[in-house]
């Protein structure tokens, strides 16, 4: 109790700072990309497009096709971990990460599915299923209706999201790679893998659960601390992370947010001044940036907490001053490219200046050899093209 009361108090403000700092948004890395994949521990991927947009605000020098080559040669894979979501991840992270996070996949499993897959074997599914995927990649609806076959009286689609949270499906390419698209296929990790130019090395699944665990939990301190036991947990989907940072608090420093909050670190992340100046950044729908704190005042503004999403549906953000100033979005027609923005309260001169800046950064990698335009108005509901 007396560690608590000594801890320092650090503000959002200076909470948000070393954030961006760790995030790699006070300025931008030299970094090499799959380096920065593993630093940020993946990058959210729901959409194709999000990580690479996530990678340009933060990386000197970034190429869409570097990312993309990585998937290609897949060194890269996008697969479901932290929160039961598809993240981008190095090969090497998605055999440690999987496995620890199917604590996550089957309470979504349960939760989720548990209704309308009643009389079902899962451990039977799961075998069906890992047969039929490593023969060919398949979409969900292909695998949900193959294994309907089977299981005649149950939806497909639960049978196939089923198989998603029991397997290591990974989405394979030429789904997600700069400038081409194709189906939405999955097959399993170890078989993706297997094809691999070289051979992904098998990376650190066989360590002990629990001392792997931990490791990851001071990975995302490197990379998104000071936080609680309730951030991580937000962050991972995972419960019960106190047991597993208590063995770790000889190792870390402590302080508190301004609620009292008892915040962990390592002891020496960078803490940058408050004031320390953050450029503007476009950050994509469901950047990690925004989904990884259970309190997001560091990044987000509680009256604006409610105007990033709509729905289901998450919004490329716009970042001034250090924390979410707006939405934004692209619209491509008739060879040219247009950039609009929706920003929460007026800019001034030289935000507007940083603003436009940076926006020119996006269109030019996003269509560069269009003819583009930057607007300010609103930004769709429900839109993220």
């Amino acid at each position: 109790m007396t560690q608590r009361r000594t801890a320092p108090v650090l503000t959002a403000r200076a909470l948000g700072r070393a954030t961006l700092d760790r995030q790699l948004l006070l300025r931008r890395s030299e970094m090499a990309v799959l380096d920065a994949v593993e630093w940020l521990v993946g990058l959210q991927a729901q959409a194709p497009r999000p990580p690479y947009y996530a990678l340009a605000a933060r990386l000197a020098g970034f190429r869409p096709q570097e990312l993309s080559g990585l998937l290609e040669t897949r060194q890269a894979v996008r697969i479901s971990a932290m929160r039961s979501t598809l993240h981008l991840v190095s090969a090497r992270d998605a055999r440690l990460l999987r496995p620890l996070h199917q604590p996550v996949h089957d309470r979504t499993l349960r939760g989720n599915f548990a209704t309308t897959l009643v009389g079902v074997d899962l451990d039977r599914l799961a075998a069906a299923a890992r047969t039929l995927v490593e023969q060919r990649p398949l979409t969900f609806q292909e695998l949900g209706q193959r294994l309907q076959e089977d299981w005649p009286q149950h939806d497909h689609r639960s049978l196939s999201m089923a198989a998603r949270q029991m397997l290591p499906l990974v989405q394979v390419t030429p789904r997600a790679l700069w400038g081409r698209s194709g189906p939405a296929a999955h097959t399993t990790l170890d078989t993706w893998l297997a094809g691999a130019r070289p051979v992904a090395e098998p990376g650190p699944a066989a360590e002990d659960p629990q001392e792997a665990l931990a490791a990851v939990l001071l990975r995302y301190l490197a990379a998104f601390g000071p936080a609680s036991v309730k951030d991580m947990q937000t962050w991972c989907g995972l419960t019960r992370l106190r047991e597993v940072i208590a063995p770790l608090r000889p190792r870390l420093r402590t302080f508190r947010d301004e609620s009292g909050v008892e915040l962990f670190d390592l002891p020496d992340a960078p803490l940058p001044h408050p004031d320390t100046e953050a450029p503007v950044r476009f950050l994509p729908e469901f950047d990690n940036l925004t989904l990884s704190h259970a309190d997001r005042a560091r990044v987000i503004a509680p009256e604006y907490q409610g105007r990033t999403w709509d729905r289901n549906v998450a919004h490329r953000v716009l970042l001034v001053d250090g924390t979410v100033r707006g939405l934004w979005r692209i619209d491509t027609a008739d060879g040219a490219a247009q950039l609009t923005i929706e920003a929460f309260a007026p800019l001034t001169g030289a935000e507007r200046a940083a603003v436009e800046d940076e926006a020119a950064g996006v269109l030019r990698m996003a269509a560069p050899d269009a003819p583009y335009d930057i607007r300010y108005g609103r930004v769709a509901k429900g839109a993220t093209p």
